[in-house]
């Protein structure tokens, strides 16, 4: 067994992850596992450290793609492989999948210009043949690129890469165990890869003195002198490896009685989860567990354990529920399952109970091998965090049928006090039960220092109201056709979609053209000699790659009117849920976001562009409103947050979502300060869309004038949800050609 970098067993605490790590480890079948957690948490530390622990290997001498000499793969390219073919033992491989790598570099190339020019087919095998019997580690792993993402599902799901590129077809076995770390701030994952992962972990820094100081003082230590603290680590770098093998040994005889089998899915039905993937991954960690703790058959506390692991990412409806397992639901859970094996403290082999109700001992999630001591305790958590949608007298929020949580109870509260407006739902248009003006129940007065437009200098700041309900929005994309990042919103030429045509290539050939690279060649045959032995003699200069038409993901900015004029004319709560609704597709578009407020005397950046919607979300929803009204001032901080974004991302295409009712107070001339820099942002060529909040039985159209200063369009609330027919918004703005015929378009999603 060799090492290059820090120990396994020398990384401070991270319990949960070290055993999830671990049981992959037993069991390659359970399917991976997700670590999320905050930057410097040693997630990659910890996962790159796992192969130097894993059991070696055999492989058949030669073969490119991992073949196991007791059962090669019958479609491998490098074979058929003899029965007695020579082979080696080599150490398990760790093959990591950088963010930026291109889809030839994943699943491998056919080199087109040799098999073209010289009549030579070659193949080069990719990262997943690479991986074949080992492990795919990606860090950051949800800023993947979609189209790399659907590749490894494939290769996931199916246990084989294929390639099929202009009529050759290559296909090797490609079975990995998958690990990713990513930070949750930086954007969420998809839900079909999320559910790939078979286990995941929330990892955190130690927040007591002595562990962080540990971890220091071992860091310290390995990078004075690397080759030292490794010998000082390999006993128990070997003793781990050894104990991983012994308990992959014992797991093919481990029992998996029908009690335990019924506690299972009992669990995951009461959970709720989706699919039966949940279950299989459960039974199986269970089972890897049973094997490291050395049972011969599963027990309530290995179930327990696989549970904490295997379901928390499973449980999400929408993309802004916080995952999670509370330890009192997995209590009740595990009691309440049918036929649950009974958990005896004082045998840890466990066995059979009468009792339909047990109670269930928690057992330690990691059991080093002796050694040096770990200084980290644990402080009682366990896997996955409270339900964060809990109100605050400990009962969790109503679903509404849409997936997400309402606030019923906070919201009677705020109705009870005066702090919610009712007058009209700016998501429907109808009228509500309410008074106007935003006085106390029964006085029919304004509240003390607000205005009647609950506006005036001395309005003060109103509680955050709950986001109303969320509906499905019609997809907003930019005129034109741009270059930026692969998405799912507006038109681009990018390296993902259909193909539109061809051109000469752009440095290295990666996806030929065939029909037009022969148009290419054609005319010169008789030129180059063309004889029977070469009836088609091709030149460099006569490639052509296909040219692809797709979608790209844009930079959605929010500009929200948080003023006490949107409190008190349109109920807040109402306004939320149609900007949550537009995360919701923003997120689902893949999309960057960010999110500018303004109200009494300024405007700040709420949210810089991110990638992670549900920041976002989350600080809307905490967003208080009250004072004047600083249009003005919005939107030039919008216009700065633009340019800055361009110098940082030249290529992604903003788009303008203003949530107001166009009104702006406060200083000289506020109205007119206000269409001045609509006017800026006009000549910059930013598409807008202005989300007009303005309700009452009067309206002065202001939303809609700051629209057309703005070239842009304008939309009620109501016409933000998806219809059954797709319809398009027209605009007058644009870039170029474009800006006398562009459109933003408003589409059925």
């Amino acid at each position: 067994m060799t090492a290059s970098g820090f120990p396994f067993s020398a990384v401070v605490g991270m319990d949960d992850l070290r055993l999830a790590l671990v049981l992959n480890a037993v069991s390659p079948a359970i399917g991976g596992v997700l670590v999320q957690g905050e930057k410097g948490t040693a997630k990659s530390t910890m996962v790159r450290a796992l192969a130097a622990v894993l059991p070696e290997v055999r492989v058949v001498s030669g073969c490119r793609f991992n073949c196991d000499p007791a059962a090669p793969d019958a479609d491998c390219p490098d074979g058929p492989h003899e029965p007695r073919a020579s082979e080696l033992t080599r150490p398990s491989r760790l093959v990591e999948l950088p963010v930026g790598a291109t889809e030839d570099r994943l699943v491998g190339a056919l080199d087109i210009e040799r098999a073209l020019t010289e009549g030579v087919k070659a193949y080069e095998p990719g990262l997943l043949a690479a991986a074949h019997r080992g492990v795919l580690y990606v860090d950051e792993v949800n800023l993947l690129h979609d189209h790399l993402v659907d590749l490894l599902l494939d290769a996931a799901a199916l246990g084989t890469c294929y390639v099929e590129r202009e009529g050759v077809s290559v296909r090797h076995a490609a079975r990995f165990l998958l690990v990713g770390t990513m930070n949750p701030e930086e954007g969420e994952l998809r839900p079909q890869l999320l559910d790939r992962f078979g286990l995941t972990v929330q990892a955190a820094a130690p927040r007591q003195a002595g562990p962080r100081a540990e971890v220091v003082r071992r860091r310290l230590a390995y990078d004075d002198n690397p080759a030292a603290f490794r010998a000082a680590w390999a006993d128990e770098e070997t003793r781990l490896a050894r104990r991983i093998a012994q308990a992959r040994g014992r797991l093919p005889g481990v029992v998996l009685p029908d009690a335990a089998l019924r506690q299972v899915a009992s669990v995951c039905a009461a959970f709720g989860v989706d699919g039966l993937r949940a279950d299989l991954v459960t039974a199986r960690a269970a089972m890897a567990h049973a094997a490291w703790e050395e049972r011969p058959e599963v027990t309530a506390a290995d179930i327990r354990v696989a549970v904490r692991l295997a379901l928390p990412h499973r449980r999400r409806r929408q993309p802004f529920d916080a995952p999670g397992l509370a330890e009192d639901e997995l209590d009740r859970a595990l009691a309440d399952a049918d036929g649950g094996p009974d958990d005896d403290d004082d045998d840890p082999g466990g066995g059979k109970g009468t009792s339909k109700t047990t109670t269930i001992r928690r057992n330690g999630p990691w059991s080093p091998p002796n050694g040096p001591p770990d200084p980290q305790q644990r402080d009682g958590r366990d896997g996955g965090d409270r339900d964060s949608t809990a109100n605050p007298d400990g009962r969790a929020g109503e679903d509404d049928g849409s997936g997400q949580r309402n606030h019923r109870d906070r919201e009677s509260r705020h109705d009870r006090g005066g702090h919610h407006d009712r007058d009209t739902d700016p998501a429907t248009g109808k009228p509500g039960v309410g008074r106007p003006g935003g006085g106390q129940p029964g006085d029919g007065r304004p509240r003390a220092g607000a205005s009647e437009n609950g506006d005036g200098e001395g309005a003060g700041e109103r509680a955050a109201a709950a986001p109303g309900s969320v509906f499905r929005v019609k997809r907003l994309d930019l005129p034109g056709t741009g270059l930026g990042a692969p998405g799912r919103r507006s038109r681009s030429r990018s390296g993902v979609g259909r193909v539109t045509g061809s051109q000469p290539p752009e440095g290295r050939l990666t996806r030929l053209h065939l029909a037009a690279t022969i148009a290419a060649a054609a005319p010169h045959q008789l030129a180059r000699g063309r004889t029977p032995a070469r009836p088609l003699v091709v030149r460099r200069g006569d490639l052509r790659e296909a040219r692809l038409d797709g979608r790209e993901s844009n930079l959605v900015l929010f500009v929200v009117d948080a003023s006490g004029s949107m409190a008190a004319r349109s109920r807040m709560g109402a306004v939320k849920g149609a900007i949550l609704s537009l995360l919701i597709d923003a997120y689902q578009r893949r999309d960057k976001v960010g999110m500018v407020t303004f109200r009494g005397s300024g405007a700040q950046l709420l949210l810089p562009p991110t990638s992670s919607v549900e920041a976002a979300a989350a600080r809307l929803a905490a967003l208080p409103t009250g004072g004047r009204t600083p249009l003005a001032a919005g939107l030039l901080r919008a216009r700065e947050v633009l340019r800055t974004e361009r110098l940082r991302d030249p290529r992604r295409r903003p788009l303008l979502v203003i949530v107001t009712d166009g009104r702006a107070t406060g200083g000289r001339e506020p109205l007119v300060s206000a269409h001045r820099a609509a006017a800026l942002l006009a000549a910059s060529g930013v598409a807008s869309v202005v989300v007009n909040c303005e309700t009452g039985l009067v309206r002065l159209g202001l939303a809609a004038a700051l629209a057309a200063t703005l070239r842009g369009t304008v939309l009620e609330p109501a016409e933000l949800a998806a219809g059954p027919l797709a319809a398009s918004v027209r605009m007058a703005g644009g870039l170029g050609e474009g800006a006398r015929s562009g459109r933003i378009r408003g589409r059925a999603a």
